[in-house]
């Protein structure tokens, strides 16, 4: 089925929620409000014309200044057995940042979720285990907000130098043990003249 077809089939299914259908360069994208983006993704996945039973990607965008809705969360879907794909672009209003999870649809949106609520401060409601991903969970704020400064605020995090401390001590152990470390390649000549 083609991109449009879904999208319009979409728009029927869920008449309130579809804001606008564009394509773009052969992609069709489908803007929704947040409300029943549960509803949604689990009647793409589960109608048998559909079948979007892998979820590709998912992540947020910023475009602070730029519209109205600061934040959205993108969802790219495949039909592995149909050969398909339909692009979710669900938007999420900066004073109510959160919308629903879908890891009770596709396990793999876990981590995707996790990435966007660290990196953007995107809530996800009813995710099973919804903290930081990538940065440390002592991190302030969200560096791929828009608004985020770029110097990190003019503070380090609050657990910099204990780390920056424990590389300092584990530095004593050598890597390679007994054996002579081959990014050091004068030390690999001397090695090597020594059996031959």
């Amino acid at each position: 089925m083609e991109p449009l077809e879904i999208a319009e089939l979409l728009k029927q299914r869920f008449p309130g929620q579809v804001i606008e259908i564009k394509e773009f360069r052969d992609q069709v994208g489908v803007l929704l409000k947040k409300g029943q983006i549960l509803d949604i993704c689990r009647w793409l996945h589960d109608d048998s014309r559909l079948q979007f039973n892998h979820l590709a990607d998912l992540c947020g965008v910023d475009y602070l200044g730029k519209r109205d809705c600061r934040f959205e969360v993108v969802y790219n879907l495949y039909s592995i057995p149909l050969r398909h794909w339909i692009r979710l672009r669900a938007q999420v209003p900066e004073e109510d940042c959160k919308i629903d999870s879908v890891t009770s649809i596709w396990m793999g949106a876990n981590w995707h979720e996790r990435e966007c609520y660290d990196l953007f401060g995107i809530e996800f409601i009813g995710h099973p285990d919804l903290k930081r991903i990538l940065l440390p969970e002592g991190w302030e704020g969200h560096p791929l907000r828009k608004d985020y400064p770029l110097d990190g605020g003019g503070k380090n995090w609050s657990g910099y130098e204990e780390i920056r401390n424990k590389t300092k001590d584990l530095r004593q152990y050598d890597f390679y043990g007994n054996y002579p470390d081959p990014t050091k390649v004068n030390e690999l000549k001397d090695v090597e003249g020594k059996d031959g």
